[in-house]
């Protein structure tokens, strides 16, 4: 079994969303910039995620994601299941054919068996047990959610309004006023 970046972004993205949802909804923006994974991979990602039930979305001003289940219910397993991560090292996909019409290989059972071994690991460790592993580490969880606002440091400008007519004809008709 080869873990794409598809699974390990996933699943770091989730140990980052469970890490700062108790201050409401976090933005896959905050998640990207956090975590230096593309904005619209994880879109992709977390449309995914949204459908096999592991995260609700908030709409709106101050929305984004939130769990949907506790971390203890969320398993390393289901987010990469979630995200069409085949958990597969046999060559045949589990179809036991491997050598096409002669049938299965000689190594059919080994691979099928570390199959078994990793779905069964995957499946030990909970979305909890990372983010307390990433607690015991010392990361540093902001407490407000950031929100990101553009200050220059240049000064702005503004255009002098000045009180002239604009035209030839202007300047008649305000003479002719006077």
């Amino acid at each position: 079994m080869r873990l794409t970046t598809k699974g390990r972004f996933a699943v770091t993205a989730m140990i980052d969303l469970a890490l700062r949802q108790h201050n409401g909804p976090v933005t896959l923006a905050a998640i990207s910039q956090r975590q230096q994974i593309s904005l619209s991979y994880l879109e992709q990602l977390f449309g995914k995620l949204r459908r096999h039930e592991l995260v609700e979305s908030t709409r709106g001003p101050g929305g984004g994601y939130t769990l949907a289940r506790k971390a203890a219910d969320i398993t390393v397993a289901d987010i990469i299941v979630s995200v069409d991560e085949p958990i597969d090292s046999t060559q045949c996909g589990g179809k036991e054919n491997c050598l096409g019409e002669a049938g299965r290989c000689m190594t059919h059972d080994l691979w099928a068996a570390l199959n078994q071994r990793m779905v069964e690991f995957l499946d030990s460790v909970t979305l909890q047990k990372l983010v307390d592993e990433q607690l015991a580490k010392g990361i540093q969880i902001e407490d407000k959610p950031a929100t990101r606002r553009a200050i220059s440091t240049t000064p702005v400008v503004k255009p002098i309004r000045v009180n002239a007519p604009n035209s030839v004809f202007a300047l008649g008709n305000a003479f002719a006023k006077s």
